[in-house]
C-alpha cells in the first residue's frame, strides 16, 4: 500500500529515554514517567507496540498494555488493567502524543497509577518527545484500514451522541461537540497527519466546569473514586459561568481537546486508522464503543503495511 502523505516510512522507538514528572488529574498523586526505547530485535517478526509497567520502590508490579481489550470504563478517562495487575489511568494524553509522534514502540514505566496530567494538553509530551528524537525500526509502517462503514449512538434527541467511521485513504477526522453549554457548537475537521496533530490538537486542554467538579471531588471522596482530586487552573481550562479562567488557548479548544481524546483513545488500536472518523458529542465511553464495534465486526477492516 502507498504510504499516506506526512508519514514515515517505518515505524519508530525514542532514540533516547524520556523522563517526566507531574500530578495526576483524578488521583492527584505526584507520577515520574520514565519512557524507554525498544531494542529493535525486541520487535523483530512480533508486535511490541506501547507497553505500560508500574513500580514501586524500584520493584517492578506489573505491567499492561496499550490494547482494546485491557481498557475499563472510568470517568472521565481512559484506564488500562489486566486481569489480576495494576491498572494504569488517563493514559489517552500520551498515548495520542505517541501515535502522533510516530513511536510505534515503547515501555512506559510510571511509579503511580496515573499518568501525569501536566497541562492538561499533549504539548508537553509531543515537546519531551521530539527532544528525545525518533529513531527507525526496520518494519514498514502499519495502518489499521476500515473496510465498511461502522457505527454506534447512545441516546435521543439534543443529547444523542453519535460516531462513525468510514473507509477513507488517510486518517481523517470531523467532529462536532457543543459542550459545555453557553459556549455554541464548535466543529474540527481535518486530516491527522503527525504535523496536524502537532500544530492544531496537542495544546488543547482538558475542561469542565468548576460548580460541576466540586460535587464530583467530594462524592469521590465519600465512594473511594478518584475523581478529580487533582485538578488545578495549572491543569485545565476552568469554566466558570460563560467564560474560562484565564481564557482559551483557541476560540475552539473545546472541541479541539475532544479530537485529542478520540485520537488518544483510538489508538489502543496500535496503529494509525486509514477512515474518516465522524463524531458528535464524543466522550472517551463512545470513543471506545466505535473501536470496539470496529474490531469486532468481521470484514470491517484489515491491517496494511504502507510502503513510500
Amino acid at each position: 500500500m502507498k504510504l499516506p502523505a506526512g508519514w514515515q516510512a517505518c515505524e519508530g522507538t525514542l532514540a533516547r529515554p524520556l523522563e517526566l514528572s507531574g500530578h495526576g488529574l483524578h488521583t492527584g498523586r505526584r507520577a515520574n514517567v520514565r519512557i524507554l526505547p525498544i531494542d529493535p530485535a525486541r520487535v523483530a517478526g512480533e508486535r511490541h507496540g506501547i507497553v505500560f509497567r508500574r513500580l514501586q520502590g524500584g520493584r517492578e508490579l506489573g505491567s499492561v498494555a496499550a490494547h482494546p481489550s485491557l481498557r475499563r470504563a472510568q470517568p472521565l478517562c481512559t484506564m488500562l488493567r489486566a486481569d489480576e495487575g495494576p491498572g494504569v489511568r488517563t493514559v489517552e494524553h500520551l498515548l495520542a502524543s505517541l501515535l502522533a509522534c510516530e513511536i510505534d514502540h515503547a515501555i512506559v514505566e510510571l511509579d503511580a497509577e496515573e499518568v501525569p496530567i501536566l497541562d492538561g494538553s499533549a504539548q508537553p509530551w509531543i515537546d519531551a518527545i521530539r527532544a528525545c528524537g525518533r529513531i527507525a525500526l526496520p518494519q514498514p509502517k502499519l495502518f489499521l484500514r476500515v473496510l465498511r462503514s461502522v457505527s454506534v449512538a447512545d441516546g435521543e434527541g439534543a443529547a444523542r451522541r453519535e460516531m462513525r467511521v468510514e473507509p477513507a485513504d488517510h486518517y481523517a477526522l470531523s467532529v462536532h461537540n457543543n459542550d459545555p453549554k453557553g459556549f455554541g457548537d464548535m466543529e474540527w475537521h481535518g486530516q491527522l497527519t503527525p504535523r496536524a496533530f502537532a500544530e492544531e490538537i496537542a495544546s488543547s486542554r482538558s475542561y469542565g466546569q468548576i460548580k460541576w467538579a466540586v460535587p464530583a471531588i467530594v462524592v469521590g471522596y465519600l465512594r473511594g473514586w478518584p475523581i478529580l482530586r487533582g485538578a488545578r487552573l495549572s491543569c485545565t481550562a476552568a469554566i466558570v459561568g460563560k467564560r474560562v479562567v484565564g481564557g482559551l488557548r483557541q476560540p475552539d479548544e473545546f472541541v479541539r481537546h475532544r479530537v485529542l481524546d478520540l485520537v488518544g483513545d483510538l489508538a489502543l488500536a496500535g496503529a494509525p486508522l486509514l477512515g474518516h472518523v465522524t463524531a458528535r458529542r464524543p466522550t472517551h465511553e463512545m470513543n471506545y464503543r466505535l473501536l470496539s464495534a470496529l474490531l469486532g465486526t468481521p470484514g470491517a477492516y484489515e491491517w496494511v503495511e504502507a510502503h513510500a
